[in-house]
Formats: structure tokens, C-alpha cells, sequence
């Protein structure tokens, strides 16, 4: 028997299913509201009613789960990186991440897989991204930043109904293992070597405070003398000091022929520092009694250099800052480090290695993990893990392990020379 046209009375929002005059059964299904406030509706149809009831109860789920494409012409996915990073990241994200996030996009997704339609990106495509970023040069950890910034910007596209998945998600970024390297932290005997070289140079106090208490870049270079307390001996992190970012100042030409960063009229677009997000980044730290006399003199010598500076002093309130005051550039501190290594004769190593040097220096020292994870301001859900990223077992450590056992198991030395004798004699 033939299937019978029948309208009837439907309730608001309810999908209106019905024979039309050409054969076929259609269906007007409510997907919400077009941007000027008027209701969107997606036409269906289908040769059996059957079959077009499946495929609007399906349509209906995809809408109830918010999963469903938003009307209008779809994004391709270099509209919408680009929408995303500008409108919708740059506000709520810090300088340095929306840096990180404008760089993935404009030099390897974009090129990448932009003229794909964001609601046919399919996981195989950014698996493909990754091996050409591979085999053109790309270390592996520039492909995870990829991967992190299209898993990010395309979960805002699905939350928002411009795609029905994830692709990001889906695809699988490159093994990391290949590309790094084991982390050597600096010796006791190669900190001593780099405080005797640190004791004759300028700002002597900032290399101490990376390697004996581990304190990152943008913290140290962003410490003010309102967060150091010599007389209580502690020291307060709140703020980080920000890479400075410039455009030209000669015009949108630039007629001076250089790079942002060296245009003779330059103009600064960052600001210099921000507070610090987290909770255990925003802690007190101990200064042990060398530090705080370092730091003492190191006041004493700014002093110093800014009466002998006079007008041409740049105040700005920090505790490290260049010869004329005004903040220390991190660009010049981390090649100050490297001459520091070189000047010293210690082997060559990031400046975050002095990072690891100071918890692992914690570590031998037997320092509770509670105490290691306020100096070292670690978040109590990740502090787990991050102990075991930058907390290493050195040699010296395997050692002592290896003498307790031979004391649990074996006894006291000479208890093991006494039974080499007793054996002897049998």
C-alpha cells in the first residue's frame, strides 16, 4: 500500500515531515537561529518516509548534541584559523601563548591544510601536515605545537557547530623521543666552577638564583626589589618578565630595510611584564644566607652605577636591569649565560638546565617533595609529574643506593672482609 500524505498540528521547535508533489517526502527540520535572530531550518528529502525519518532523527541529535553545522557558507580551515587566533584566542590568552598559536597557523597550518572545508578536515590530512613539517626540517616538537594549536582551535569550532569533530584530536602528532635529548644537570663540581666565574661579573646574584634555586628566566628578570626581603631572607614571585615584541616605527613600508626588532625607530608593543597565572607560581622562596649577601652587594653596586649614570638612568624598579638601568632583555641574558659556560669552561647547556640543576640539587640534599614543589612552583595535580621531568638521578645518587643495599643485604664492610677470610680458610 502506497504511503499517504498526511499534515498535522506540530508543536514548537518539532520537525514538520511531508509528502510533497513531486514523489519524494520532505522534511523543514528547526536547527536554531540564523546571526540577525531569524529561525534556521535545514530541508531534507528522501524517497521513502522511512528513510527520511532516520535521517532527521539523526540531523535532530547531531542539533540536541550541538554537534550540527551552523547555517551560512562553511569555513574553510584557514578562515577559521585565522578568525580563531585574532578574535577568539588573542583576548583571553597570555602575550607568549597567542605568539606560539600566531606562529603554528600562519607557518604550517595555514600552508598546510588551510583550503580544506573545516567540516571535511579529517585526521589523515594533519597526520600528513606533520610528516611533510618532518621531512622538511621540522623537529618533532614543532609539529606538536601544531597539532596543540589545531586540537585547540578546532574544539572551539566544534563547541560552536561549524564542524561535527575533532580532527586534531583524532590524528595522532609524532613521537617526541626522537627528538630530545636527556637532560644532564650541571654537577656540584660545575656549579662551584660557575660561582667562581659568576663572583666576577655583573649582575653575579641573577645566574645564582637560577642554580641554586631554580627560578625561571621571566622570574628572575622580572623581580623588583619590592619582592625581595633580605632582612627576612625570602623573596616573592608574582610577575614574569615578558620577550619584548616590536613594529617598525618608520611606517608601514619600512623604508629602513630591517627587521622589526632592529628598526632605528622601533616602537615596543608588549608589555614588559605580566602576573603570574598561577597559584604556585605566586609563592615566597627561602634565599640561603650566600644569596642574600650576593644580593646585598648586588644593591649596593646598582646604587652605584646609577648615581655615576645620572640622567641617563632608566628607572624601572628591577632588581637585575642593564648598565644604564631599565630591564634586562632576555635575548642578552641568555647570551650572557652562554659566555658565562664558555668563560667558566663548563659544558655548553640551555638556560633552563640550571632549572634542573637546582631540583635535582634539592633532590640530594633531601629536601621533602612539599618544600621542592613550593621553591620550584609546581601545581600540587602536576607536581608528580613535573619531579619527574626535571628531578635526575645522578651517579652519585645510584651510589649511595647501591652502598645502603650492600649494607641492608650483606652487612657493614667489615663484616663482608671477616667473611672473605673465614672462606679463605675453609
Amino acid at each position: 500500500m502506497a504511503e499517504e500524505k498526511k499534515r498535522t498540528r506540530r508543536a514548537n521547535g518539532e520537525s514538520a515531515i511531508y509528502l510533497g508533489k513531486d514523489g519524494r517526502w520532505h522534511a523543514r527540520v528547526p536547527m536554531g537561529y540564523k546571526d540577525d535572530g531569524t529561525p534556521y531550518r535545514r530541508h531534507l528529502t528522501r524517497p521513502t518516509r522511512k528513510e527520511l525519518v532516520d535521517e532527521v532523527r539523526r540531523l535532530e541529535k547531531q542539533r540536541d548534541e550541538g554537534s550540527a553545522r551552523q547555517p551560512g557558507k562553511p569555513w574553510t580551515v584557514a578562515k577559521w584559523l585565522e578568525h580563531w587566533v585574532e578574535n577568539i584566542a588573542r583576548p583571553v590568552v597570555s602575550e607568549n601563548t597567542y605568539s606560539g598559536y600566531e606562529v603554528a597557523v600562519r607557518v604550517h597550518l595555514v600552508p598546510g591544510i588551510g583550503r580544506h572545508r573545516i567540516d571535511r578536515l579529517e585526521p589523515e590530512h594533519l597526520e600528513s601536515l606533520y610528516r611533510r613539517m618532518q621531512s622538511a626540517g621540522s623537529k618533532a616538537g614543532t609539529a606538536h605545537q601544531a597539532h596543540r594549536t589545531a586540537r585547540t582551535a578546532l574544539g572551539e569550532a566544534v563547541r560552536r557547530g561549524h564542524a561535527a569533530k575533532n580532527a586534531a584530536a583524532l590524528a595522532k602528532p609524532p613521537r617526541m623521543e626522537e627528538d630530545e635529548t636527556e637532560v644532564e644537570p650541571y654537577s656540584v663540581d660545575e656549579v662551584q666552577s660557575l660561582l667562581l666565574e659568576v663572583n666576577k661579573r655583573r649582575n653575579s646574584a641573577r645566574w645564582m638564583l637560577a642554580l641554586a634555586l631554580g627560578l625561571r628566566q621571566g622570574e628572575t628578570l622580572g623581580l623588583r626589589w619590592s619582592d625581595v626581603d633580605l632582612d627576612h631572607e625570602y623573596l616573592k614571585l608574582r610577575r614574569n618578565r615578558l620577550r619584548p615584541k616590536y613594529e617598525h616605527g618608520c611606517g608601514e613600508a619600512a623604508p629602513c630595510g630591517r627587521k622589526a626588532g632592529y628598526c632605528p625607530a622601533r616602537v615596543q608593543v608588549r608589555r614588559e611584564t605580566k602576573n603570574t597565572k598561577s597559584r604556585a607560581g605566586r609563592r615566597a622562596v627561602p634565599l640561603p644566607g650566600p644569596l642574600v649577601v650576593m644580593l646585598r652587594s648586588h644593591r649596593e653596586a646598582q646604587a652605584r652605577e646609577r648615581a655615576a649614570a645620572g640622567n641617563l638612568w632608566t628607572e624601572s624598579e628591577y632588581v637585575f636591569t642593564k648598565p644604564l638601568g631599565g630591564p634586562l632583555s632576555p635575548n642578552t641574558d641568555y647570551h650572557d649565560w652562554k659566555r658565562l659556560l664558555e668563560d667558566a669552561g663548563v659544558r655548553d647547556g640551555r638556560l633552563h638546565d640550571a632549572r634542573h640543576t637546582a631540583g635535582t640539587v634539592l633532590m640530594l640534599l633531601g629536601v621533602p617533595d612539599r618544600v621542592i614543589d613550593q621553591i620550584m612552583g609546581w601545581e600540587p595535580g602536576g607536581a608528580a609529574r613535573m619531579r619527574a621531568r626535571y628531578l635526575h638521578v645522578t651517579d652519585p645518587m645510584l651510589k649511595e643506593a647501591a652502598r645502603k643495599i650492600e649494607r641492608a643485604i650483606w652487612g657493614a664492610p667489615e663484616n663482608l672482609a671477616v667473611d672473605k677470610d673465614q672462606d679463605n680458610e675453609a
